[in-house]
C-alpha cells in the first residue's frame, strides 16, 4: 500500500511558477512509475507528466512541454512537478499517482494509488 500526499499548490499570476511535491509512504516507492494528473472544473482528469521508476525517462502532455518538469527523489520518497510560465489554462486540481509497475503509462486508469489533490489557480 502506498499513500500519497501532495503539497505546494496555491494562487499565482500568469507567468509565475509553482513547485508541487508529493510525499509517498511505503518502501516500494522507488520501484513504481509515477505521474501527475490534473482536473479542471467540469472536465475529466487528464495526464500531465510521468516519470520512470529510476527517473531516467520523462513524459509530458503537449500543452506543458518546455514549461513543466517532473522529477523524483527516491531517497526522500518524493515526487516533484516544477511548473513555470503558468497560464490561466493550467488552473486545476493536481494529483500525483503511483503505478504498481516500473513501466510508465500515460492513462489515468493505469495508476493504482492517488493523492487527495492540491489546487493550483492561475490568475490573469
Amino acid at each position: 500500500q502506498v499513500q500519497l500526499v501532495e503539497s505546494g499548490g496555491g494562487l499565482v499570476q500568469a507567468g509565475g511558477s509553482l513547485r508541487l511535491s508529493c510525499a509517498a509512504s511505503g518502501r516500494t516507492f522507488s520501484s513504481y512509475a509515477m505521474g501527475w494528473f490534473r482536473q479542471a472544473p467540469g472536465k475529466e482528469r487528464e495526464f500531465v507528466a510521468a516519470i520512470s521508476w529510476i527517473g531516467d525517462s520523462t513524459y509530458y502532455t503537449d500543452s506543458v512541454k518546455g514549461r513543466f518538469t517532473i522529477s523524483r527523489d527516491n531517497a526522500k520518497n518524493t515526487l516533484y512537478l516544477q511548473m513555470n510560465s503558468l497560464k490561466v489554462a493550467d488552473t486545476a486540481v493536481y494529483y500525483c499517482a503511483a503505478r504498481r509497475s516500473a513501466i510508465v503509462v500515460l492513462t489515468t486508469a493505469a495508476y493504482d494509488y492517488w493523492g487527495q489533490g492540491t489546487q493550483v489557480t492561475v490568475s490573469s
